[in-house]
C-alpha cells in the first residue's frame, strides 16, 4: 500500500463522516452497553451478558477488538465499584488478549473481578465467554489510578 493510501485509511469518513460531528456528547459508553444484561453482581465481582450487535462487528462480521477493549475497560471500571470505591478512577494500562471470535448475534457473558483494589491503584481482571460453550473469547486485565481527594490549602 502506497503512503497516500495509508493516510486515506486512516481518515476516511465514508459515508458515516458527516454524521460523526453530530454524534452527542459522550455517546461512547452507550453505544458499546446498550443491550447488556447484568446476571450478577457481588462485592468484587459482575457477570453480564449480551448479543453481538451489528453497530460493533468488523468487516468479518465479528465483534470488533476495538469494542472488545472497550468493554474490559468499561465493565472493568464498573466492578470496581462493587467494593465501595468512591470512584473507578483513570486507566493506568489495558492489556486484551483475543483468543476466539464471537459472530453477529451470538450470545458473550463478560466476567469481571476485582484482583485488588488499594487506596490508590485498582486491578481487575474481565473474560468474555461465549455463553453457550464457555469457550473464551478474549481476556483483559485493567489497572487503574483511584482519584485521591488532595487536602484542601485552606
Amino acid at each position: 500500500m502506497d503512503l497516500e493510501s495509508v493516510k486515506k485509511a486512516l481518515e476516511k469518513g465514508g459515508e458515516y463522516g458527516p454524521l460523526v460531528d453530530e454524534l452527542p456528547p459522550r455517546f461512547f459508553e452507550p453505544f458499546i452497553c446498550y443491550g447488556i444484561k447484568v446476571v450478577l453482581v457481588e462485592r468484587g465481582r459482575l457477570i453480564a451478558t449480551f448479543k453481538v450487535p451489528p453497530r460493533l462487528v468488523n468487516s468479518g462480521n465479528f465483534l470488533h477488538g476495538g469494542a472488545t477493549a472497550a468493554l474490559v475497560d468499561i465493565v472493568g471500571s464498573v466492578v470496581i465499584h462493587t467494593v465501595g470505591a468512591p470512584s473507578s478512577g483513570v486507566s493506568v494500562e489495558i492489556n486484551v488478549s483475543y483468543l476466539d471470535a464471537a459472530f453477529l448475534h451470538e450470545e458473550v457473558e463478560i466476567e469481571a473481578k476485582c484482583l485488588r483494589v488499594g487506596k490508590t491503584i485498582a486491578v481487575v481482571s474481565v473474560e468474555l465467554r461465549k455463553k453457550e460453550t464457555g469457550k473464551i473469547i478474549a481476556q483483559g486485565r485493567h489497572t487503574k489510578y483511584l482519584l485521591v481527594p488532595l487536602p484542601s490549602k485552606l
